[in-house]
């Protein structure tokens, strides 16, 4: 439960679904990873009839060469905690998949991971059971290759493991959720979602030119919105900030934080920021304008967030979480 959060319907506060679905964001984390560093658009989730997962990314492939340590390198990324690409600064500037545990820590945790990598003009495989690589190594002590291709990225095939989750139905509802989500946070980016475990499959397609603009204008479609979206973006010290917000005419605030495309339900530094330097600029205006005398308190954040949405989108190069499943952000 240290890296997804909940196995077993009691063994926390969390659903069962929620890390049973965790497995999936993990694998798609590393994929928006490979977008935001310039070299993916589409990714396909399918939820397969099997009751497996498949994650497919157009990037540059998972590493297939020989590594150092004598293996190839796409099995030190699903086998070994901590060796993916995310430790090395060159590869990626920004990274959700924080700690380059995601990918082994679900391969542990499935009854079987299957992998094929289409790079340099050709398609490997690599496949293991609960953790185990069984497919055999070519003479050379490399993947296999299966076939030719004009095309490069990813696809990996996976089924949780039964004896680990009580339960191993995905929740279609969760899943399109999350994608949908991660579609606001990259406009450039593509996510195609099957679920072909019914007996009508089902198909949708996100895709959100306007961003979080285009996120906070879903969020409040029921409400009376008393402006338009108000956004705002910049970059400091290497830390990218986007902000959306917009007033409505209900008496509650919606605030969410995200740190490299990750929700942080539980807030953060960058939510406490964002919040504490609002509130000075508007009491600041406050008296400016005249609102508030020399006499007068300040109006506290919650009376000025009060009827508020907003989105908060950090991209960060060296970002702390609490815990793998990085519900709160920790940086100061």
């Amino acid at each position: 439960t240290r890296y997804i959060g909940v196995t077993g319907v009691q063994t926390c506060a969390l659903p069962i679904w929620k890390g049973l679905n965790h497995l999936i964001y993990e694998i798609v984390d590393n994929a928006v990873d490979e977008h935001l560093a310039g070299y993916c658009d589409t990714i396909h989730v399918t939820l397969e009839a099997d009751g497996s997962a498949t994650v497919t990314d157009n990037g540059r492939g998972i590493p297939v060469g020989m590594h150092e340590k004598g293996v190839p390198a796409e099995r030190l990324v699903f086998t070994t905690l901590h060796a993916g690409g995310k430790f090395d600064n060159n590869a990626y500037k920004t990274s959700g998949g924080l700690h380059g545990v995601g990918s082994s820590v679900v391969n542990a945790l499935s009854t079987y991971l299957d992998v094929q990598v289409s790079l340099g003009g050709w398609v490997y495989h690599d496949r293991y059971e609960r953790g185990v690589a069984v497919q055999e190594l070519d003479e050379d002590g490399l993947l296999p290759k299966i076939g030719k291709t004009k095309n490069s990225g990813t696809r990996i095939n996976f089924l949780p493991d039964p004896e680990i989750f009580e339960k191993t139905r995905f929740s279609a509802t969760d899943v399109k959720s999350r994608l949908h989500e991660t579609a606001y946070l990259n406009p450039e980016l593509t996510i195609i979602f099957e679920d072909l475990r019914g007996t009508e499959p089902v198909k949708e397609e996100y895709h959100e030119p306007e961003g979080i603009v285009g996120y906070i204008r879903d969020m409040n479609h029921s409400t009376e919105a008393l402006h338009e979206p108000v956004y705002l973006k910049g970059e400091a010290d290497g830390i990218q900030v986007e902000v959306a917000f917009q007033y409505t005419n209900e008496f509650r605030e919606n605030v969410l934080g995200f740190c490299n495309n990750i929700y942080n339900a539980e807030g953060g530094t960058h939510l406490t920021g964002f919040k504490t330097t609002f509130t000075t600029v508007m009491n600041t205006y406050a008296r400016e304008i005249g609102i508030l005398k020399d006499k007068d308190p300040n109006f506290t954040g919650a009376d000025i967030r009060n009827g508020m949405t907003a989105v908060v989108s950090i991209k960060h190069p060296a970002p702390r979480f609490e815990g793998q499943t990085k519900t709160k952000l920790d940086n100061q």
